[in-house]
């Protein structure tokens, strides 16, 4: 029986400037919102990925930039992990919490694509977890060479083209989902 969990990575204040907006934040969030709601009526985890910039005197703990966006506010049931690199299982708690809890398919969610979302889908298909991104619910900002849309088209093409691992990757959209 396959036990899931929705990551939420890095859906943080600091994340989303006005100097430096994310491809469609609003519907982003409200997509996460929903999936969230999902998780937690059939009492699913719901994990939020938290990145402490600490080292990179960014994101730092305690700061507005570090809180997670009001729309996703973590309740008290929900996990909460913090991590230092792109790779949300790089020394983190992440993985034996996971383990714990006997989850073993994991949706993912959340921001940059091309950065802390990529990292994750690929450590997570190379720890055998069975992989479902939500390709309406992650996003970036404009890159130098690519506007956001092509990043986050280009990512979703990656992923579903994939070599999966004992694990197995796949893209769908959130009416696609059946979490049954």
């Amino acid at each position: 029986m396959s036990k899931k969990a929705l990551l939420i990575i890095d859906m943080q204040q600091g994340d989303f400037p006005p100097v430096k907006p994310r491809y469609q934040a609003e519907l982003t969030i409200e997509t996460i919102a929903q999936l969230v709601a999902n998780f937690r009526s059939l009492d699913q985890p719901v994990v939020y990925i938290q990145h402490d910039g600490s080292a990179e005197s960014v994101f730092m703990p305690g700061t507005s930039d570090w809180e997670i966006v009001s729309e996703l506010t973590p309740r008290p049931a929900d996990i909460i992990v913090s991590k230092s690199a792109n790779n949300a299982f790089y020394r983190s708690e992440l993985d034996e919490l996971l383990k714990q809890l006997k989850v073993n398919e994991l949706f993912v969610t959340g921001s940059a694509t091309d950065f802390c979302v990529n990292a994750t889908v690929q450590a997570g298909l190379s720890l055998d977890y069975q992989i479902t991104v939500i390709a309406n619910a992650h996003t970036t900002a404009d890159r130098p060479k690519l506007g956001a849309q092509q990043v986050i088209d280009h990512y979703n093409w990656v992923w579903d083209n994939m070599t999966p691992t004992q694990g197995s990757i796949r893209v769908l959209n959130t009416k696609e989902i059946d979490l049954d």
